[in-house]
């Protein structure tokens, strides 16, 4: 499974070996096959940083494509399938989408070989944040601003995606635990069939440990969080995922990519996830931990307002679901290094670092400073 000549991005923001292998010209060859895109000679561009997947960048004639493959037991044919039928619902309501291709069956994701593939065309605009590691913040407000503005622009088009919860946990930004009345009850009747999150929890006072440092937080949310409609939405939405128009302030959003997260949670679950992946400098600790950016989190509340409204009480919301958005990703991520790549260390830091790391955070000085500027908003 390890691959000593692919290195990626670390849960510490360090340079690592890679879980997954790079993409190979065999497997490229494969693919030539598959896809009426790749109908001539492939040349590999880039090789993507990023660790849960393996990813490529491709040349097929004058044409480029975004190669992405995934473990067998991480990603399905049929699972892909429904992030590509979100997409497609985007892109007709036209938001600025990335393109999925189809294969010469009109399959839009192929399993081989223990692997499941989906080819993207590239996006229109410039990877302004390519280099960056993931949940940077951005380097401009005006670049918060503008993707607050897209991301309340895909909401108003994700309104009438009707489609069911999705099919897996795994690496998925779900808000079950959080909607739940119960969270403690639903993910313990969970764990039968989740067995890489059960077995790494049964090591852990887990109960004890979401009763102080979740429950908290999730009692404030009452009935409130009910009264939002179930809104499919990115759920992993940093400039990162991105492409841009543009340097320096004036830059705008020229396509969204990379919908791996999506599901049908609510439009404040998604944009309570781009204040967190994008005001917080999570991988870069202060003297009190994570320096916040109130700053770019008012952008990104002021861009997503002028397009898609928000109340006073939905502010007030938000700032009050900002410190547990992160659980059931969280545990996702728990699972997946746990069950999929055995990596018990890894799986240490997405519970302790993550997943309860994050919410005390909140508690302290300059996370209640970010939640009274945000409640200071509304």
């Amino acid at each position: 499974m390890m691959n000593t000549d692919h290195r990626v991005q670390g849960l510490d923001n360090d340079d690592v070996v890679a879980d997954w292998p790079a993409i190979s010209g065999t497997e490229l060859a494969w693919l030539r096959g598959r896809y009426p895109a790749l109908d001539g000679e492939i040349r590999v561009l880039w090789h993507s940083p990023r660790p849960f997947s393996a990813a490529a960048l491709v040349e097929c004639g004058p044409r480029r494509y975004f190669v992405k493959r995934h473990h067998c037991n991480v990603r399905s044919a049929d699972v892909l399938a429904e992030e590509h039928r979100f997409i497609a619902h985007l892109a007709a309501a036209g938001v600025p989408v990335v393109t999925v291709m189809r294969a010469y069956d009109g399959a839009t994701a192929m399993e081989h070989g223990g692997w499941t593939y989906e080819l993207h065309a590239d996006g229109d605009g410039h990877d302004l944040y390519r280099d960056s590691p993931s949940w940077t913040p951005p380097s401009e407000p005006a670049h918060a601003r503008e993707a607050g503005a897209m991301l309340a622009r895909l909401h108003l088009a994700a309104a009438d995606h009707h489609a069911p919860q999705r099919s897996t946990h795994l690496l998925v930004a779900r808000d079950d635990l959080i909607r739940a009345r119960d969270p403690l009850a639903l993910l313990r009747s969970e764990l039968p069939a989740r067995p890489g999150l059960a077995d790494y929890l049964s090591r852990q006072h887990w109960e004890q440990d979401l009763q102080r440092a979740i429950l908290p937080w999730h009692a404030v949310l009452a009935d409130r969080l009910h009264m939002e409609p179930v809104l499919w939405g990115h759920n992993d939405w940093h400039v990162s995922n991105l492409l841009w128009h543009g340097q320096g302030p004036a830059a705008t959003v020229g396509t969204v990519f990379d919908f791996g997260l999506a599901s049908p949670a609510s439009a404040l679950f998604d944009l309570a996830t781009a204040i967190e992946r994008n005001a917080i400098a999570w991988l870069d600790a202060g003297g009190d931990g994570p320096v916040a950016h109130a700053d770019i989190a008012l952008a990104l509340l002021a861009g997503y307002h002028q397009v898609r409204p928000l109340s006073a009480a939905q502010v007030q919301l938000l700032a009050d679901l900002l410190p547990v958005v992160h659980l059931d990703f969280a545990l996702s991520e728990v699972e997946y290094f746990q069950g999929v790549t055995r990596s018990p260390a890894n799986a240490d830091v997405a519970y302790h670092t993550f997943l309860l790391g994050h919410a005390d955070w909140f508690a302290r000085r300059p996370g209640r400073a970010l939640l009274d500027t945000l409640r200071a908003a509304a």
